[in-house]
């Protein structure tokens, strides 16, 4: 079981390193892993598991935050309408995205950063990526198309792939500039006015 404890964080030089793919076949030790990162997402919002192991939820995990520089993407969250979809992936690639850009009006956080970082991140509308996508212990390459939220998170794992931290797309001079390509992403049941 993946603990708070086996995540490592900013300043470790781990999260810069670019990952590789994964080698295909894949060995079983890779489907493991994502296996125990997608059971990490899911305890961290458990209300009995997440407290007892003390861990900080979360919508996402990568492999790099655990210090390993795969290309294996654990995401399990909720889009705008309260529906819940995971995504355990590897060696996702991105086709394709959107010019239209979206963010969280509360900014972004993650489990690798432990402070709280002021400032909004602009990310892809929606965001078309090929992956092999671990469905009832079999990988399957499928063709993916995310859009709002759940393209957010995606983005934001993916980054971690790249060696690339949320503090690193803050704009520096102007945390909360909004381009006029980019719109906030709305939850159900936030008034419009929000």
């Amino acid at each position: 079981m993946i603990l708070m404890n086996d995540i490592i964080r900013e300043g470790n030089e781990l999260l810069r390193v670019k990952s590789v793919d994964v080698e295909i076949p894949v060995k079983e030790e890779d489907i493991n892993l994502l296996k125990q990162m997608l059971e990490y997402v899911h305890n961290s919002v458990d209300e009995e598991i997440g407290p007892k192991y003390n861990l900080r939820p979360s919508v996402g995990l990568a492999a790099p935050q655990i210090g390993i520089n795969k290309k294996i993407i654990a995401i399990s969250a909720y889009d705008e309408k309260g529906r819940l979809y995971d995504f355990p992936l590897i060696n996702p690639k991105i086709l394709s995205y959107s010019d239209e850009l979206t963010y969280l009006k509360t900014g972004e956080g993650c489990l690798s950063v432990d402070r709280d970082v002021e400032g909004l991140v602009h990310r892809r509308k929606k965001i078309k990526f090929k992956a092999l996508v671990l469905e009832d212990n079999l990988l399957v390459e499928k063709v993916i198309t995310l859009k709002g939220y759940l393209a957010v998170v995606f983005q934001h794992e993916y980054d971690h792939l790249q060696g690339i931290l949320f503090p690193d797309r803050i704009n520096k001079e102007n945390p909360f500039f909004v381009p006029s390509n980019s719109t906030p992403i709305k939850f159900a049941g936030e008034e419009e006015n929000d």
